[in-house]
Parts: C-alpha cells; structure tokens; sequence
C-alpha cells in the first residue's frame, strides 16, 4: 500500500467519525442539544415575562402624564388624541400600531409634497426635519418619545417587545431586500440598538445591519444594558424628530 492510499484511509476515518459518532458522542450531542433548546426556551419566557412586568409598571407610574399629554392633543386640533398604523410584525404579520398623535390630521396625506426633504434621501424610510406636519406638543413628545407609550399595550399583548428592531410599515417591507426581511425574524420593540444610537441620523441600511447583528446575539443581558442606555437616549433626543 503507497503513502497515498494509507493517507486516504486515514481521511476516511477520520470523515466516519465525523458522520457516525459512537453512541457517547451521539447521547453527548443529545443533551447538549437539549440544554441549548431548555435556555432558548427558558430565555423566551424570562423576557416575555419582563416585557409584562417594566410595561404594567411605567403605565402605571406614567399614567398621570399619559392622561395630560392626551388632553393637550385634544384640545390643540379636536382631533384623534392616538394616531393608528399596521405594522409589520414578527414573520410578517400586520398588527395594529398606536401612537400619540404628534402630527396635523391629514400629516400622511402631505407627505407625498414633503418627499423630496426626506433626511434619508431615496431611502424606503422617509425622515425629515423640522417637519411642518408636526403640532406644537407633537414636537415634544417626539423630543422625549412620550409618543411612542401607547405601544406598551402592544408589548402586554405580546405584538411587540420591550427591546427588538423597530416595526416598519407594510409599504416599507414590500421594498425590503431579502437580507433586509432578517428584521422580521424576531417580534418588533420598543427600541433598539439604532434607537439609542441616532435614531433617524442613522442611515437606513445600517439601521437593517444594527438590527441583523442584535438579532444574532440576542439575549436577556443584551435586553437590559439596550433598555438601561435607552433612558439617556431619551434624555438626550438625539435624531428625534
């Protein structure tokens, strides 16, 4: 027997090890998987589980200023006092989306006249600033996202999360790429690495990248430190408008 075949005998072991492991090294594989699939699940449900309890507590301990945000709404226009969306949610499902009206009652019917000041140029998003859409206490609540609290009743019904990518209107996931629809993959939060970042000084595309890279390191630490450097965001307004 030459070098050669000794050599590819010894690949051709060394492969069927590899593709049939002894019984050990099948019921090791065994349990590993099983850990793995009991902390995945086991982590689900630690979030699912904060999702309900930080919602019901800043609902509660926000609820004076929720009512007086809602009134001033109010009496600025008489219009709708929550402003309701679909959104895209997790595997593509459409929910409804509340927000605190931040913007005159025809904003969406304007916006085809205001595309061309959009801050994200041809993007699929559109953002711009100092948009004349905007009420005058629609202007603060964005400055301090009190907007966006109504969507705590999405996290208490389980459509959205505490921390997750930010959920994209349905003419804005028609326009997705196939890398870009990675965003779908998980249930949508409330904020996001982007969202303490930038925010809408964030290009969209790295937007996408940002939430791809949470997407795979996900986890109930990662969770926490987004949701602890989410308040100074708050506080700091950057790209908030």
């Amino acid at each position: 027997m030459n070098a050669s075949s000794i050599e590819e005998g010894k690949v051709f072991v060394n492969l069927k090890s590899v593709l049939q492991p002894s019984p050990r090294k099948r019921a090791m594989l065994r349990v590993r998987f099983l850990v793995w699939r009991i902390s995945r699940r086991a982590g689900g449900w630690f979030k699912r589980l904060l999702d309900i309890v930080i919602s019901l507590i800043v609902l509660i301990l926000l609820s004076p200023v929720l009512l007086l945000v809602a009134l001033l709404i109010k009496v600025t226009d008489g219009g709708p006092v929550i402003f309701w969306q679909y959104r895209v949610g997790k595997w593509g499902t459409p929910f409804r989306f509340p927000k605190f009206r931040s913007m005159v009652v025809n904003a969406e019917a304007l916006q085809a006249k205001l595309k061309k000041a959009s801050q994200h140029g041809d993007s699929i998003t559109f953002k711009i600033k100092r948009d004349p859409r905007i009420t005058w206490i629609g202007r603060f609540i964005r400055k301090t996202s009190i907007d966006e609290l109504p969507q705590l009743l999405c996290v208490l019904t389980g459509k959205m999360s505490l921390v997750g990518p930010r959920p994209a209107l349905i003419s804005e996931v028609s326009q997705y790429s196939l890398e870009e629809r990675r965003r779908l993959d998980i249930t949508p939060g409330l904020t996001c690495i982007w969202q303490i970042s930038g925010r809408s000084e964030i290009p969209f595309a790295q937007q996408c990248q940002m939430d791809v890279d949470y997407i795979e390191q996900q986890g109930i630490l990662t969770d926490l430190s987004l949701l602890i450097k989410t308040v100074p965001a708050v506080i700091v307004g950057r790209g908030a408008y």
